[in-house]
């Protein structure tokens, strides 16, 4: 009997290891982040592509290859524009597309627009979770994995809450979550 536990036991474990492995490689988006990621993938794979094509051709028309900028700087843009499809048709199928527009709730989680205040100076800003390919600081949009939204994830208004930043650490209070 002990040894049928034990076997139990052993089998839950790699389940669970095996459920969090899945779950960490799924990434978290929003609708919108995911739709805007879809049709940068679609313009680079219809137009970029064709487009960086068309300039090697000309490049390629100047002559000497070996002394021609034109056509190294195309052959780079190319590598690059092909880098990007790559790596956008590898996340696509593995993003967790969540929709925020019915979310609601006094909970801060991935998809609040939260308005922190930092106790120090009184600075107020506002910031809203998203998945970790749509962050964008100077719009307000915060990674889940960032060290600001971990530290204020399931947090609410009125909580004080200490982030580890680069340049140590900021206290902040929140004053506002909401769900747009």
């Amino acid at each position: 009997m002990v040894v049928l536990i034990k076997a139990v036991k052993r089998m839950l474990r790699k389940k669970n290891k095996l459920e969090r492995a899945i779950t960490m490689d799924r990434i978290p988006i929003t609708t919108q982040g995911f739709e805007k990621l879809k049709g940068e993938l679609e313009k680079l794979k219809t137009i970029d592509r064709k487009e960086i094509i068309e300039a090697i051709q000309e490049a390629r028309s100047h002559g000497d290859l070996s002394e021609n900028a034109e056509y190294d700087a195309a052959k780079e843009r190319q590598g690059l524009i092909e880098a990007r499809i790559a790596e956008l048709e590898s996340k696509i199928p593995r993003f967790d597309i969540i929709n925020t527009a019915g979310m609601s709730g006094e909970k801060i989680m991935f998809g609040a627009t939260v308005e922190l205040e930092n106790i120090d100076n009184g600075e107020k800003r506002k910031y809203t979770i998203v998945g970790p390919d749509e962050a964008d600081i100077s719009l307000g949009r915060v990674s889940i994995l960032s060290p600001l939204a971990r530290a204020i994830i399931g947090k609410k208004a009125g909580n004080d809450v200490v982030v580890q930043a680069p340049g140590g650490e900021i206290e902040y209070e929140i004053v506002r979550v909401s769900f747009n």
